[in-house]
């Protein structure tokens, strides 16, 4: 069990461990809220990140499909004509989701064909370039609810870790430390009760009074 320090003594000590204990109880409730919601969320961020992984795949093949329509329709040398283009951009908003920071909804920029270079050679090279932009979206749509959804379960774990410690050891180590300050102080109130009502000694029960030569002869 935790070992508490610092705790003030006497009356004040237990007003302090009264508080204390009240706001480690809060605090733990809190956080199973904020475990709730948390845990809505990552079943909302595990249906999308199955969405973005099925869509990645599909574009993908479609993608790969074309790409090889086009390579046997109009030659290896049209493709790596047709791959000379700028690099595409990537924007990522991000947002909170419970103090989680995560990653909104991304877009990808990819620039127009220069005009200095030479177009794609046929339809199926076409095809392919359009089919390969939008494999490029949804891989970035994927790599984003991928990141989403583990920061969220990266939060719920240290969460979970937090309400332990508060259940496990700092809430018992409270109440026992309370418990113990409170017997102590009913203990003392009882002795000094007992003190008050059995008043001073009498003369003759005095320490020294039946001492030789002291007393009535």
């Amino acid at each position: 069990m935790i070992a508490l320090r610092h705790v003030p003594v006497g009356r004040s000590g237990l007003l302090w461990l009264r508080h204390r204990l009240e706001v480690t109880r809060h605090g733990s409730s809190v956080l199973r809220r904020k475990l709730t919601l948390l845990a809505a969320e990552h079943d909302r961020l595990r249906r999308r990140h199955a969405e973005t992984a099925r869509d990645w795949t599909a574009a993908d093949a479609a993608a790969r499909g074309r790409l090889e329509r086009a390579v046997l329709l109009d030659g290896l040398e049209a493709i790596d004509a047709a791959a000379e283009m700028p690099p595409a951009e990537v924007c990522v908003p991000w947002t909170a989701v419970m103090g989680v920071r995560c990653p909104g909804e991304p877009s990808v920029l990819i620039p127009p064909r220069p005009a200095q270079l030479p177009a794609p050679g046929g339809a199926a090279l076409s095809q392919a370039e359009a089919a390969y932009r939008a494999a490029a979206l949804a891989a970035v749509r994927h790599a984003a609810a991928d990141a989403a959804l583990a920061a969220v379960e990266s939060e719920m774990a240290a969460t979970r870790r937090r309400v332990r410690a508060l259940d496990r050891h700092w809430i018992p180590a409270l109440e026992a430390a309370l418990a113990a300050r409170t017997l102590q102080l009913a203990e003392l109130e009882a002795a000094d009760l007992t003190r008050r009502r059995s008043g001073p000694l009498p003369a003759a029960l005095e320490p020294g009074a039946l001492e030789p030569g002291r007393g009535t002869p």
